[in-house]
C-alpha cells in the first residue's frame, strides 16, 4: 500500500511540476517531450515488472497509474470550464469561472 501511495504522489508530483494544463516556464515543445518521457518510462516499468514479477514495482505502478488519471482528470476539468465560459448561442466569453483554481 505505502508504494502505491508513493507513487500516486510522485506522479502527480510530476505532472504538476511540467504543468498539467500549460507548461511551467518551458516551451510547448518541451512540455510535450515532457510528457513523452514520462509515458515512455512508464511503458519500460511495467514491461520490467511483468517480467520479473516485482511485487513492489507492481504496486507502485499502480500508484503511478492513479496519479496520472487524476493528472488527467484535472486536465479534463479544466477544458470543460474552457468550454463553459464560451456562450454557444451569441459566440461571447462568459464570466471565467474554474474547477480547482485553474
Amino acid at each position: 500500500m505505502i508504494y502505491a501511495l508513493i507513487g500516486f504522489l510522485t506522479m502527480l508530483g510530476m505532472l504538476v511540476g511540467i504543468g498539467i494544463n500549460q507548461p511551467r516556464g518551458t516551451s510547448i515543445k518541451i512540455w510535450c517531450y515532457g510528457y513523452l518521457a514520462i509515458s515512455i518510462i512508464f511503458d519500460i516499468l511495467v514491461v520490467l515488472a511483468l517480467l520479473n514479477q516485482y511485487d513492489w514495482l507492481t504496486e507502485t505502478l499502480l500508484g503511478l497509474s492513479a496519479g496520472a488519471a487524476t493528472g488527467l482528470g484535472i486536465h479534463v476539468a479544466h477544458h470543460i470550464s474552457e468550454e463553459d465560459e464560451h456562450d454557444e448561442k451569441t459566440g461571447t466569453k462568459k464570466e471565467k469561472t474554474s474547477i480547482f483554481g485553474f
